[in-house]
């Protein structure tokens, strides 16, 4: 076995076990353990889960690969993503961990007086939720297929089997105390290469800073003016330039990404596991930090990725990599199927262009850039065997949260809430872990048969969440008089026109790769792209419930009270739970 299997093996193994042993450790043992973990978690233990949760595969694996290709264009996931955090953290998270309920669906129960706007509200959220997982699961194949050698299929099996093991015996505790030593394991993976690559590259070694830095060769030339005109010699997009299709489709698409992650279900639900109010804001905090040292880093690692990337096609101009001399990583990648190369003219060399019709290299999945990146930069063995384990660490850490999600909302909403009101808390509990076994078969089965790539995918569930379950918080905590009719028309409305419009477009969003993201298509509506629709759902939404609240009248006195009482301060940090 060579040093690098072995490495890898170490970490990616060694890495499981520590998750198995805290899932053991950890179990739930009550409903209470299992949806909020007791309750009894710190703001910086609840920090470090968010962060995990929140850095999902579509945060490791495929941000930067996006970055790498779409260049200044792919900064709307890094806005979007850390606005709606804030957002999140800000407008939602206090108010509905004040009010004192297990997840999104039960609070919006509550909010308008009605079982209809629950079982919408649990609709909604599994929509969302399953479109979120396809990209987890993705990463989890794309991840294992290559550093177990296996087949991307068999990868995806593996996978889920240990997110079974560890989300099921676990639950909500489980989850946060793994979660804790996945962040750990992520952000490790993702900072030491990029240091590495950034002082190989411009000799400075904050990736940050090293973007922005001239190249070490003594040229003088700056990092991305060289990355410029490599990449437009090639006939490709200069890569400091918006290639997004106008200013009106990045600013919906920001939009559709903040408000669709300030509404998704998965993170609010870490926010009911510290004990006070006051410590929800503080992970919020906490939480925060940890996200921005992977944001921040994220820009350059694309950078650095397609900069040795086609450093390594042409070394030098007009000169091109032979294809019989290819270096181990590009063998390595093509046996997963996820880079391949077609000899178009017979030279024995790989001609790597925009023109699709001379374009040799037929398949770069944008998905691997994240994982080749320190084998494409000759790193140590050990750097490569370690983001191995954090890739997966990222994938897992948030399909785990986003089933957790998916069992509490049928055990504890549809079941709990509306069907069986009498289910005893231990049946509940087996109810969920059904349910969440259930919830992996699907979401294996849609990670087999994946529409498009992980974070084009990822970027649909942001806008149903946006268009659905966002508003309807929105108006639950700052409007006193939003009635439940007028939330559910809202509701039903706002992910109606999302979907519709997504599927009508179903074209751009099965076809796999970029063909959605290249210029502006003749009928979308006023050039915005089925991923960034999620803002024009949410306000489809905002505008229905607020003609239906004119039509019907607003909320009974009772629940103006619950919100006033909600939103006042008083008593917020030594509130018991309203369980």
């Amino acid at each position: 076995m060579d040093q690098l299997k072995l490495y890898t093996y170490i970490a990616v193994f060694g890495s499981f076990g520590v998750y198995f042993a805290i899932a053991w450790w950890a179990r739930a043992s009550s409903t209470s353990d299992f949806y909020v973990a007791g309750g009894g978690v710190t703001p910086l233990q609840n920090g470090m889960a968010i962060g995990a949760d929140w850095m999902s595969a579509a945060s490791f694996i495929s941000m930067a690969g996006l970055i790498a290709f779409l260049g200044y264009g792919g900064s709307v996931f890094l806005m979007g993503w850390t606005g709606g955090y804030v957002l999140l953290a800000m407008l939602l998270a206090p108010y509905m961990r004040k009010h004192g309920k297990f997840t999104v669906p039960e609070f919006i129960s509550d909010r308008y007086y009605s079982k209809t706007a629950r079982i919408v509200a649990v609709v909604c959220l599994i929509i969302a939720s399953l479109t979120y997982i396809i990209g987890q699961m993705k990463g989890v194949g794309v991840a294992f297929s290559r550093f177990l050698e296996v087949d991307y299929d068999l990868g995806l099996y593996i996978g889920m089997g240990v997110v079974w093991v560890y989300a099921v015996l676990g639950g909500m505790k489980g989850i946060t105390y793994t979660q804790i030593a996945q962040y750990c394991v992520l952000i490790f993976a993702y900072t030491i290469p990029a240091v590495f690559i950034s002082l190989q590259l411009t000799g400075n070694p904050i990736p940050q800073i090293g973007l922005g830095s001239t190249l070490a060769d003594g040229s003088g030339v700056y990092l991305l003016d060289k990355l410029d005109m490599v990449v437009t010699d090639l006939g490709f997009k200069e890569y400091t330039t918006d290639n997004l299709g106008g200013t009106l489709n990045m600013f919906a698409y920001t939009m559709s990404l903040m408000i669709g992650t300030a509404g998704l279900p998965h993170v609010i639900m870490r926010f009911f596991t510290v004990p006070t109010v006051q410590a929800a804001r503080s992970s919020a905090g906490y939480a925060l930090v940890f996200i921005a040292i992977l944001y921040t880093v994220a820009p350059a690692v694309g950078a650095m990725a397609r900069f040795n990337l086609m450093n390594t096609i042409e070394p030098a101009p007009g000169e091109n990599l032979v294809y019989a001399e290819r270096p181990q990583w590009f063998k390595d990648w093509e046996k997963t199927g996820l880079l391949k190369f077609e000899d178009k003219n017979g030279d024995g060399k790989v001609q790597y262009v925009a023109d699709a019709a001379t374009n040799e290299m037929v398949k770069v999945d944008r998905d691997i850039m994240v994982l080749a990146n320190p084998a494409i930069a000759n790193l140590p063995n050990w750097v490569i065997a370690l983001v191995a384990a954090g890739g997966l660490a990222a994938a897992l850490s948030t399909a785990a949260g986003l089933l957790l999600a998916i069992s509490s909302s049928i055990s504890h909403d549809l079941m709990k809430g509306v069907l069986t009101p009498d289910l005893s808390d231990k049946n509940e509990l087996l109810a969920g872990r059904i349910v969440m076994t259930i919830a992996i078969m699907v979401s294996g089965y849609l990670g087999l048969n994946p529409p498009g790539f992980a974070a084009g995918t990822v970027a649909l569930a942001f806008g149903l969440a946006a268009s659905s379950i966002f508003p309807a918080l929105m108006m639950g905590i700052f409007s006193r008089t939003m009635s439940g009719p007028a939330a559910i028309a809202g509701m039903c409305s706002g992910i109606g026109v999302t979907m519709l419009y997504v599927f009508q477009h179903k074209g751009i969003m099965f076809i796999p790769g970029t063909s959605f993201l290249g210029g502006m298509e003749p009928n979308w509506f006023l050039g915005i792209s089925p991923n960034a629709f999620g803002v024009v759902g949410a306000l489809v939404n905002f505008g229905v419930a607020f003609l239906v609240l004119k039509a019907t009248g607003p909320a009974p006195a009772e629940i103006q009270d619950l919100v006033d009482n909600m939103r006042s301060p008083i008593g917020s940090t030594s509130e018991a739970h309203s369980h």
